[in-house]
């Protein structure tokens, strides 16, 4: 059976003026509904998508990394990465260590208690990530991944 359309499933009376329409905007519906499902699961454990981000990426990096080289890796850009970077150390999740050959660059380190909560996160992110996308084959999969990033390629290129 096919899922409803968008066009359906927002009670859109008239069809959408293009394809181009049609197609942005289901990737900003998807996008939200898979935004509020992670958020969710976040939330459990204390931390916004953001934050989330933040220590997935210095987990990943295995060493402290500069707060700006941080800021150029998020998913999703925040607009005050020290303000984000504060609220994490407040919560005891990174550390701050100032770098001696140049006082001006802030190493962001990823703490023992983030690296514990992340761990707890891991399992049930996976299970969502099979919950939300999972019905889709590999080939399907990859075809996704394809087409975003080939998507990606008009905003990146209007930047460059």
């Amino acid at each position: 059976m096919t899922p409803p359309g968008l066009q359906d499933e927002l009670k859109k009376r008239n069809p959408f003026d293009s394809k181009q329409q049609e197609a942005i905007l289901n990737i900003l519906r998807t996008s939200d509904l898979f935004h509020n499902r992670l958020g969710r699961l976040l939330r459990e454990y204390g931390l916004t998508g953001s934050q989330y981000n933040v220590l997935r990426i210095l987990r990943g990096e295995g060493k402290p990394l500069p707060s700006l080289e941080i800021a150029g890796r998020l998913i999703q850009v925040v607009p005050a990465i020290t303000g984000l970077i504060d609220r994490l150390e407040k919560q005891e999740l990174v550390s701050r260590v100032r770098c001696e050959k140049d006082r001006r660059v802030v190493y962001v380190a990823i703490t023992d208690k983030a690296l514990g909560i992340l761990a707890q996160i891991d399992q049930p992110l996976m299970a969502m990530h099979k919950q939300l996308i999972g019905h889709l084959s590999q080939q399907e999969l990859q075809q996704l991944i394809d087409l975003l990033e080939k998507s990606r390629e008009g905003v990146t290129r209007d930047l460059e």
